[in-house]
């Protein structure tokens, strides 16, 4: 029997008060969900008793939070394949659609990411609008995400998908998806007509207030690293709370331009309230465990597993050699 160190019932709760407490702060909120929705494996094996369904537990307490599903037109277009599944992007959105359904859950709107006219994104379009599922093509926007005046423009072009409930949940095939992009669209757009609509973060690792070195952490550095995903200390949190908390390099270098972006949009000093990339997130993952102890060792096992699927990729061809570069520095750590 497996040992458990998480309790997924008690992080439901605390995770379901935060995301409520956020929804109140804005009049619309576009909550970017971290990672796979369904069957996050990831964290199923570095936290033992979290549930592959739990994420899809928590929306079923959330009161008919809308789901808008974006996959990206250039990962369709070249085939790219899922590490947990082996589908390629266009085959994996049609299974995630049809399990999500399985669940009671119904997703509206499915949003094709980055487009340019390519083929099989179109495809794909079509397939899903014989199963009754709203389509919209979100192009690629010049100058995204430095040059603030080009992308307001670029917005100006882009649909508006119709969302009508308080929250809704952008999720995706995998990092990469387009989530943020649309969800700051979508916030311009609401904010023209008059709503006081906000973004945040739905997160799971890196968990945020553990430590640096806690291996749990340095997992997700593992999970990332052909991304070459680093966990850093969030010097914006520490400069304006003089606490440690844990963040990643993309998010930390993104947040000056993700607020300049935000304000641009909304024409507001600091709209959202946040001082810095972790307050951006809902993260109450700590909560949940209950052992310490056992949430390391699974969490050392997965980096250790994760280093033999890089290495077999890279003799296959298939991953860079960089990647195990990076690996060998993990292993290091644990």
């Amino acid at each position: 029997m497996m040992e458990v160190g998480f309790d997924a019932t008690k992080y439901i709760k605390a995770q379901k008060r935060k995301i409520l407490e956020r929804i109140d702060k804005f009049e619309k909120l576009y909550l970017e969900f971290g990672g796979k929705l369904l069957y996050d494996y990831h964290a199923t094996r570095v936290l033992p008793g979290y549930n592959l369904t739990t994420k899809i537990d928590l929306l079923k307490q959330l009161n008919g939070a809308e789901i808008i599903y974006c996959v990206n037109a250039n990962f369709i277009e070249k085939g790219y394949k899922l590490g947990d599944s082996n589908l390629t992007h266009d085959k994996q959105t049609i299974r995630d659609l049809e399990d999500i359904e399985k669940f009671g859950l119904k997703v509206k709107y499915v949003v094709i990411t980055m487009y340019q006219k390519q083929k099989k994104a179109e495809l794909l379009k079509l397939k899903l609008e014989k199963k009754g599922i709203n389509v919209y093509f979100l192009k690629a926007m010049e100058g995204y995400p430095l040059d603030t005046e080009k992308i307001i423009e670029e917005y100006k072009k882009q649909p508006y998908i119709p969302t009508k409930k308080k929250l809704t949940i952008i999720t995706g095939v995998a990092s990469g998806s387009g989530k943020m992009a649309l969800a700051l669209s979508q916030i311009y757009k609401e904010r023209k007509k008059g709503i006081k609509a906000g973004f945040a973060k739905f997160e799971t690792f890196p968990i945020w207030n553990i430590p640096l070195n806690n291996p749990i952490n340095i997992a997700y550095e593992a999970a990332t690293a052909d991304l070459q995903d680093i966990n850093m200390i969030d010097p914006f949190h520490k400069k304006a709370y003089k606490i440690n908390a844990i963040n990643y390099n993309r998010d930390i270098e993104n947040f000056t331009i993700l607020k300049n972006l935000m304000e641009k949009i909304t024409k507001e000093k600091n709209p959202f309230g946040y001082k810095s990339p972790t307050d951006m997130g809902v993260n109450m993952a700590k909560l949940g465990i209950t052992n310490d102890k056992i949430c390391r060792e699974a969490a050392k096992n997965e980096i250790k597993r994760r280093y033999k699927i890089y290495s077999k990729q890279v003799k296959k061809g298939i991953e860079e050699k960089t990647t195990l570069v990076r690996m060998k520095e993990i292993l290091k750590k644990i």
